[in-house]
């Protein structure tokens, strides 16, 4: 698709933006046709906005799925401000896509989370370990996946990765550290459409791994949607503002349940081929209601 058919979208009831086709923007779309819907996807490294062109994009329903951050929210941002209902909206793209802006929130908002800390020198995070105590999680405020996620041992191992990324992009400067919370080896993903939980998984870690990312290795199985679980997920999107989202969750051993991050586009495969409930029907079913309001 060209940029100039990706911009002819004012007869199309439903949109999916991409930047990756993965089998959940594959089963979004099969999902709208099933339903009779005209959905269009647009890869968003063909999208170009007229940003002074209201009309075109006026009541629009577009389901955002972009896995880059930064052109998730510009994208969202130029589309909202068009008159576009974007799933999700800005706010909880800005907020979800950064582990710290997402802390402050739900902390705010009384939602249990790991405990963290934040500095912006490396001798100042060096120093700021050694207060926090070990072991201690290094996360980017941006990323997914699992990637740049490091356990600090020691003060030995933290000044290393520290030192690392002084020489990284300036986003790689905020340091983020959350304590290592002692749980069984697995973590939860609930699945958030509307005013609900529709499902939940446990995902294991893998071999020799002590994060819990499919993409490295771990398993998944049903897990039971609780009323506690509903509770705590349903407290955490609503902090966030958000329609569509993905929470995991970590079960302490010694706090009980508390949410380590929320997900703006998440993904749900797994979800899905083990608890077999439809998601993307669902998702595809609110995404048509919202436009019917």
């Amino acid at each position: 698709m060209n940029a100039s058919q990706a911009n002819n979208t004012s007869n199309k009831p439903l949109t999916i933006l991409y930047d990756t086709i993965r089998w959940e923007e594959k089963a979004l779309y099969e999902a709208a046709r099933k339903k009779g819907v005209d959905v269009e996807n647009i890869d968003i490294k063909s999208l170009v906005i007229r940003l002074n062109d209201g009309e075109r994009y006026a009541d629009r329903v577009i389901l955002q799925r972009s896995v880059s951050y930064f052109k998730s929210v510009h994208a969202t941002a130029a589309l909202e401000g068009l008159g576009a209902h974007v799933i999700n909206p800005l706010r909880v793209a800005t907020i979800t896509g950064n582990k710290l802006f997402a802390h402050m929130e739900l902390e705010k908002a009384g939602v249990k989370t790991p405990k963290a800390i934040s500095a912006f020198s490396e001798d100042a995070a060096v120093a700021a370990l050694e207060e926090f105590g070990y072991p201690a999680v290094i996360k980017p405020t941006v990323g997914s996946w699992g990637r740049m996620i490091g356990l600090l041992r020691d003060k030995d191992a933290a000044r290393a990765v520290i030192e690392d990324r002084e020489h990284m992009f300036p986003i790689y400067h905020i340091y983020y550290f959350e304590e290592f919370v002692e749980r069984p080896p697995r973590d939860i993903r609930a699945i958030v459409v509307g005013d609900r939980v529709v499902a939940a998984i446990y995902r294991y870690s893998g071999d020799g791994e002590w994060k819990t990312n499919m993409a490295l290795g771990g398993r998944a199985e049903t897990c039971p949607v609780t009323g506690e679980l509903e509770e705590i997920c349903m407290k955490a999107t609503k902090a966030l503002g958000g329609q569509i989202v993905g929470v995991d969750l970590m079960e302490s051993k010694k706090d009980g349940l508390m949410v380590h991050e929320v997900n703006n586009t998440t993904e749900f495969k797994n979800t899905v081929r083990v608890t077999g409930v439809d998601i993307p029907g669902m998702m595809i079913d609110y995404a048509l209601n919202l436009k019917r309001r």
